[in-house]
């Protein structure tokens, strides 16, 4: 027996019997050949890991652009925060924790540079239109490793193009709307657990806004601390699921409540704010006159990104561009379009 196969075996001693044994998986786009150590959602997370999009989300903006202080959150401490909490909640449920894991570190690779401006820019000017979970499925599905993509399991597949939610319900009612997975569930809870509470830690420390700006029943419910916000967030939704055996993924009324609120008061008072809305511009600005740049010049496309003859020239560039780091588009931007000194010889 492979250390892979006890490991199996072991998953079906301890895990709780509504989660995803590695055994039991779909199995991937292209079959292969399993591995001597380790399990098939265990591939599936050092492959993420080890891939080019992973490493570009931590020059990707998570909510402030291009920030030089050190300890604004970027997508990659993002999808880092996203993985403790989900693994946390998955261990508690006895879960398979590997599948939770990959799934958590996978779910914004599709991201733009400059945040949720560069999406709504590439889904005004991409004639296909534009959603980040459906281009991070496409990275692990095709442009990664030039065209072969990831080969990822179907579990981690779904989960990855489950997890968003935007201004939509933190918990889908709808068999349709949720992860096949109670693993994928889990990720979906613990990404917006993850963004509400960093990015309102993130606010605080750009001035953005203010504690007294907080309304009182976030500071009376989740308390004035950002780690004592998580620790209610994840307990509440731990107890009252365990309540059901796992048969229903939920928080209490009055925390489900609350973290809509809280989530509201983002909207509102950071992501729509004055300041952030003027940035986001400015990247927008950036973003379209590089597209159309690029759609006149597709062969300047970097050659990793996959070109072939079915593709159009709008998916290439769109593609090109949502793979950019905020750096990077401002680094080609600049090279582009500013006037460059002459060198003294």
């Amino acid at each position: 027996m492979t250390i892979r196969e006890q490991t199996e075996e072991i998953e079906k001693k301890i895990f709780h019997p509504k989660a995803c044994f590695s055994s039991h998986s779909k199995g991937r786009l292209k079959p292969e050949k399993e591995g001597e150590i380790r399990t098939c959602f265990q591939r599936d997370r050092d492959r993420i890991i080890h891939c080019k999009a992973f490493r570009r989300l931590k020059h990707k903006t998570q909510v402030f652009l291009a920030p030089k202080g050190d300890h604004y959150r970027t997508r990659l401490t993002h999808v880092l925060e996203v993985s403790q909490i989900a693994r946390t909640i998955s261990r508690a449920f006895r879960l398979n924790e590997d599948l939770t894991e990959a799934i958590a570190l996978g779910h914004d690779l599709g991201h733009t540079p400059f945040g949720h401006a560069g999406e709504e820019i590439l889904r005004e000017i991409h004639p296909e239109g534009f959603d980040h979970y459906k281009q991070s499925l496409r990275v692990v599905d095709f442009l990664e490793k030039g065209g072969k993509g990831l080969n990822l399991t179907y579990e981690v597949r779904n989960g990855i193009v489950k997890h968003s939610k935007g201004k939509g319900l933190i918990i889908p009612e709808t068999k349709e709307d949720k992860a096949d997975t109670l693993e994928g569930q889990v990720v979906r809870v613990s990404d917006i657990i993850a963004y509400v509470n960093h990015d309102l830690d993130d606010a605080l420390r750009a001035g953005v806004i203010k504690k007294t700006d907080i309304p009182r029943k976030i500071i009376k419910i989740f308390g004035d601390t950002h780690a004592g916000r998580i620790d209610t967030m994840v307990k509440d939704f731990i107890f009252q699921s365990m309540k059901t055996d796992l048969e229903d993924l939920r928080m209490s009324d009055d925390i489900l409540s609350a973290t809509y609120i809280l989530r509201d008061f983002l909207f509102e008072s950071v992501y729509e704010s004055n300041k952030i809305i003027k940035e986001f511009k400015k990247a927008k600005k950036v973003l379209r006159e590089l597209y159309a740049y690029y759609l006149e010049h597709t062969e300047e496309v970097f050659v990793d990104i996959p070109k072939e003859e079915k593709l159009t020239k709008h998916r290439i560039v769109c593609d090109f561009i949502a793979g950019m780091t905020d750096r990077f588009a401002l680094m080609t931007y600049e090279r582009l379009f500013l006037p460059q000194q002459w060198a003294v010889l």
